[in-house]
């Protein structure tokens, strides 16, 4: 079983910084207590390196304003002065909002809060809610998944139980804000790919592009988690 590290990082990923990657994200980590004077524990082993672990890793051009990241801070430093110390360091759209003692597994995290802004060239076509709605109706939102290898054939997962609450709103005239709250974990579920299967479904009320934001993480219990 993965060691839960003592502290954390709440931090931002957003502008250029939605395109590095997941594990040059943690490099940047590595680099930024590096530079910033801050001990942190360190893999054991011949090629050692300071550990650090995110929840959840995000995917390549999503942007978000509730990454976790764990570590173990070794340097007799006041946590609440780690984010200005590490912000210093680190590169545009990486910025440490918070660090604070861990008191939680990452695996009890259960549900996250989504943002999808949906834009439209020739502006929102009629319909478009009233499609996600019925779109969302139990026994439509069956999504098909690649197989992970040639030997495997797609599977089928039933993803209504995933979506625990949505709301849409516009935002101008070529612009839809879709809000919603999916299952982050055992199972979970993607927004991309909630859209990807929306806009197969129904190709005239699909968008022109989709982007991705991670509002919020939850527990069980519909706590925020930290």
């Amino acid at each position: 079983m993965a060691k839960m590290h003592a502290h954390r990082l709440l931090y931002e990923k957003t502008g250029r910084a939605i395109y590095i990657s997941h594990l040059d994200t943690m490099a940047q980590f590595q680099r930024a207590f590096l530079r910033a004077g801050l001990e942190i524990w360190q893999t054991e082993g011949y090629n050692r390196h300071a550990y650090v672990s995110i929840a959840l890793p995000l995917s390549l051009g999503f942007s978000s304003r509730c990454e976790i990241l764990e570590f173990d801070l070794l340097s007799q430093v006041p946590l609440e002065e780690v984010p200005a110390l590490l912000n210093r360091t680190l590169p545009e759209g990486l910025r440490v909002l918070s660090c604070y003692g861990a008191e939680r597994p990452f695996k009890q995290i259960r549900m996250l809060d989504w943002s999808i802004t949906m834009d439209y060239d020739s502006g929102v076509p009629e319909g478009v809610e009233e499609g996600f709605r019925e779109f969302l109706a139990p026994e439509h939102l069956i999504v098909r998944t690649p197989p992970k290898n040639s030997n495997q054939g797609y599977t089928e997962q039933h993803q209504t139980p995933m979506v625990h609450r949505w709301a849409m709103e516009p935002v101008g005239e070529r612009q839809l804000r879709l809000s919603c709250n999916l299952a982050a974990q055992e199972p979970s579920l993607n927004p991309q790919l909630l859209m990807e299967t929306f806009s197969a479904r129904y190709p005239e009320l699909a968008p022109d592009f989709a982007r991705y934001r991670r509002e919020e993480v939850f527990q069980e219990n519909g706590e925020i988690f930290r």
